[in-house]
């Protein structure tokens, strides 16, 4: 009898979840929040739809686990995981396109047909007119390294789980957490010493907005990776079936190539010329 029920088919049909409807309310809320809190309404507003998002997040991705370790992800349904993963890295591209994008313009629009914007903004020049800036070959290129060295051992966690070596996945992951960490604390003391501000120039918002973006980016990375550490030693993941260890890595990897695109154009590019600050 239970063979008779059993599905014909290659395809996963998910059971009814709240999740979707929970997840739209609460985006909404959160929306409305923001917005209020921009017109000087307190924070406060923000939590409600900001919580509902997360807590959204951790049930439903969850329930997605679950349905894994179940035996529902075949692999039909994994091409499909592997494609929605692929378009919301592509997403992501766009958005940092956006950043680069005002950036460039920033910093290339200098000609006379922009005089007011040339002598409001940068003096005609790139970086602006009094301007101190990161030296590119100090903290800039440490966070390099360890970001580039982060993608290596992810590399030997990805390679160790083909394997099947559970304690090279392991170490793999843990090396790499621990330089996702060291990543964030040195953009951080690099941003409490920054020399110039957020607000009040161009530069300091271009450059905050692409460089903050990116950490973000590395810290939701670590998270995802913690997650996965934590499957791993609950041995979630095999050599047939590690679509979530799979997704991590491919996001890891584009947080290093768009790292990569940041110094050279930001920090040695971009500071090209300038004074540079003291340490």
């Amino acid at each position: 009898m239970a063979d008779a029920h059993a599905p014909s088919h290659p395809y996963h049909l998910v059971k009814p979840s709240p999740w979707p409807l929970v997840g739209s309310i609460s985006a909404f809320v959160l929306a409305i929040g923001t917005i209020s809190w921009m017109h000087g309404a307190s924070f406060l507003w923000t939590l409600p739809g900001l919580l509902g998002v997360l807590y959204t997040m951790l049930v439903w991705w969850r329930d997605v686990i679950h349905e894994g370790q179940e035996g529902d992800h075949t692999p039909v349904v994994q091409l499909g995981l592997r494609y929605g993963m692929i378009l919301f890295i592509a997403s992501e591209v766009m958005f940092f396109v956006a950043w680069f994008w005002a950036f460039f313009n920033a910093s290339l629009n200098l000609d006379s047909s922009v005089e007011i914007v040339k002598d409001a903004f940068t003096g005609g020049v790139w970086p602006p007119r009094g301007i101190e800036v990161f030296d590119p070959w100090h903290l800039p290129l440490l966070n390099t390294l360890i970001l580039l060295t982060s993608g290596t051992t992810v590399t030997w966690a990805h390679h160790a789980l083909l394997h099947n070596d559970r304690k090279g996945l392991i170490w793999g992951l843990v090396l790499t957490i621990v330089l996702g960490l060291i990543f964030s604390a040195v953009q951080v003391y690099e941003y409490a010493h920054a020399p110039f501000s957020f607000a009040g120039n161009i530069y300091g918002a271009t450059f905050f907005m692409a460089t903050g973006f990116h950490g973000f980016h590395v810290i939701v990375g670590t998270i995802f990776l913690i997650v996965c550490l934590i499957r791993a030693v609950k041995g979630h993941f095999t050599p047939e079936s590690h679509f979530g260890f799979e997704a991590a890595a491919w996001y890891w990897h584009f947080v290093d190539v768009v790292w990569i695109f940041l110094f050279f154009s930001i920090y040695i590019w971009g500071n090209w010329g300038a004074p540079i600050a003291a340490h």
